[in-house]
């Protein structure tokens, strides 16, 4: 809104200074300090509310350090997020970007749903809350007005980076094509060019060979979606965990989509240009300002969890923002702690199913997951094959550990993109 506020200042009155917010850098940075005073300040407001409605978390012993005194912790703190996301982005960005419309539905969707998981939770005293089958058709859902979208409109191209030799010394410079071309090409590391078509797995398909690389595109989003928001979801288990990370993984893909949303940056990485993406970036703005005003009180020990509200959709808007800059190809590497989450609590199912159906009693191969919670139980507590480590390690010093090792995937994630 701001935004053409000040364009029609700008163009009919001349006002100096109306044009500062045609510049991202400045959008980005008023986008951030918005955000971070609306869940700091307001977020405030929000958990006393809370508090008074007696929403609080419902805490099952598991004989984890310090875990019951969590009960009753206001829980449903992602509407925080959500809300210091969204007022930014519609004050501040332009509501008529593809990008931006995607990412603001994206963020009603799982946020919706996950209101939904938490409400059941606390009015009916229910610690499964939503279905699973539930959230896994609401972020298939999600997976496919995203992937479809992409592919009927019209303003989500690309351009393709091409390496040109410059002199007979083999000196190559990037450069990008000049026409805007529809292709669900996206970023993959490790090899020339960085750039993956999906319609190369589709050639069989002869003519046809486009649409069913568009459609190989939907069905990628579509697990990507649903894996890092189950991911994160899962990874909210302790003060700050998934907050933290989400903030720094965040972080990563923001500058990623500043970089390939302008085109001297992206040949200089030698990525492909994607022409109006660099709008997301006020949108990453918001988010991370949204995130690190929530740490404030969702650190250890937090004073309000995020519960599903927030964590099915940090996931989700992590996962779509990847998908929009095409560079979804990354996130196992970007967003390993989800998906390591994930693993550890398919591998400890799956392996106590078979044990359990093979000797009769079921075994494990952590002592608790998701993972973080593992690293929470002495050794010789519980019958596992993975008993490391043998002491149990304090919340705070896990959390810590694993932003540690989050910015260090982020780094991984980019130092790939220049590795041929």
């Amino acid at each position: 809104m701001l935004y053409y506020i000040s364009q029609y200042l700008d163009r009919f009155f001349d006002i100096p200074g109306a044009r500062l917010m045609t510049y991202i850098s400045f959008r980005s940075g008023m986008a951030l300090i918005l955000s971070l005073f609306i869940a700091t300040v307001i977020g405030r407001r929000i958990i006393d509310r809370l508090q008074l409605m007696q929403v609080g978390e419902i805490v099952r012993n598991l004989g984890l350090e310090g875990q019951m005194k969590k009960a009753g912790t206001p829980t449903m703190g992602g509407i925080i997020i959500i809300i210091s996301t969204l007022i930014p982005c519609l004050l501040i960005g332009r509501l008529d970007n593809i990008y931006m419309i995607l990412m603001i539905i994206a963020t009603v969707w799982l946020g919706s749903l996950g209101f939904a998981d938490d409400y059941i939770k606390v009015a009916h005293h229910d610690k499964e809350g939503l279905k699973g089958k539930f959230k896994i058709v609401g972020q298939v859902g999600l997976g496919l007005i995203v992937g479809i979208t992409m592919y009927l409109s019209p303003n989500v191209v690309m351009r393709e980076n091409v390496e040109v030799s410059t002199s007979d010394a083999g000196v190559v410079e990037v450069t990008h094509k000049t026409e805007d071309i529809k292709s669900p090409q996206t970023t993959i590391p490790f090899v020339k060019n960085n750039n993956f078509d999906y319609t190369s797995l589709t050639k069989w398909m002869g003519k046809h060979a486009a649409t069913g690389g568009w459609i190989l595109f939907i069905i990628v989003t579509i697990f990507v979606v649903t894996a890092v928001s189950n991911g994160a979801n899962l990874t909210d288990g302790l003060d700050g965990l998934a907050t933290g990370t989400s903030a720094v993984i965040a972080t990563a893909l923001a500058i990623m989509c500043y970089l390939g949303g302008n085109v001297i940056y992206a040949g200089y990485l030698n990525i492909m240009y994607i022409p109006g993406s660099e709008e997301l970036v006020v949108y990453a703005a918001a988010f991370i300002g949204a995130l690190i005003g929530f740490l404030w009180y969702n650190s250890f020990p937090a004073q309000v969890f995020m519960g599903d509200t927030g964590s099915l959709t940090i996931g989700g808007i992590i996962a779509v923002f990847a998908i929009l800059i095409r560079k979804e190809l990354l996130i196992p590497i970007l967003c390993a702690i989800f998906f390591i989450e994930d693993l550890s609590v398919i591998i400890q199912v799956a392996y106590f199913k078979y044990t359990k159906k093979k000797y009769g009693a079921g075994r494990r191969v952590f002592k608790m997951t998701p993972l973080h919670h593992h690293f929470q139980k002495p050794a010789g507590e519980v019958d596992a094959l993975i008993q490391f480590p043998h002491t149990a390690i304090p919340e705070s010093k896990i959390v810590m550990r694993f932003f540690i090792v989050a910015i260090f995937l982020a780094v991984i994630t980019f130092v790939t993109l220049k590795i041929r």
